[in-house]
Formats: C-alpha cells, structure tokens, sequence
C-alpha cells in the first residue's frame, strides 16, 4: 500500500480566473457562523466544484465563482472562509 498523499489546500479568495477547485471545507474557526449558513445556502458545500470566472482588477472585490451550476458573486473576504483543493 502506498501512503496517502496529503495535498495542500487554499483559501478560494486566493484562486485566480479560470482555476478550478474542489471545496474540502467551508468557514474557519472564529468565523461568523451566519456568514458560514449564508455560503452554504448559496451551494458552497464541501465536495463541490468550483470555478473561479471573474475577478475585479488588481486583486479587488468581487470574484466570480461557479458552484452547483450557479454563477455567484462573493468579496474575497468571504471565499477566504471556503478551503479548496486545487484540480490538476
């Protein structure tokens, strides 16, 4: 049996347009737990796919994601509380 790999994860506020990631957790410890209710309602659930289709110039507010076939627009503040994992 080979060891399992464990792979790192990102915060989706750092992705960048076009990548395409899968959701491992959603909220952080300290994070306003209305905040976390209000991502998952909107279809941010772990194992979901997501991918990045816009962002505002120079690393501003807003970001565009895809999730669940919805397009969704968040502040990077908030898909800072939303880790992922990359797809390769």
């Amino acid at each position: 049996m080979s060891p399992e790999v464990k792979r790192k994860t990102h915060k989706l506020g750092e992705l960048r347009k076009n990548s395409l990631a899968m959701i491992v957790k959603v909220g952080r410890a300290g994070d306003d737990v209305s905040q976390v209710a209000r991502l998952m309602e909107m279809g941010l659930l772990e194992g979901s796919s997501v991918e990045v289709v816009h962002e505002a110039p120079f690393g501003a507010d807003p970001i565009a994601i895809r999730v669940r076939g919805i397009l969704v627009a968040l502040r990077r503040s908030e898909a800072n509380a939303v880790e992922v994992l990359i797809h390769d």
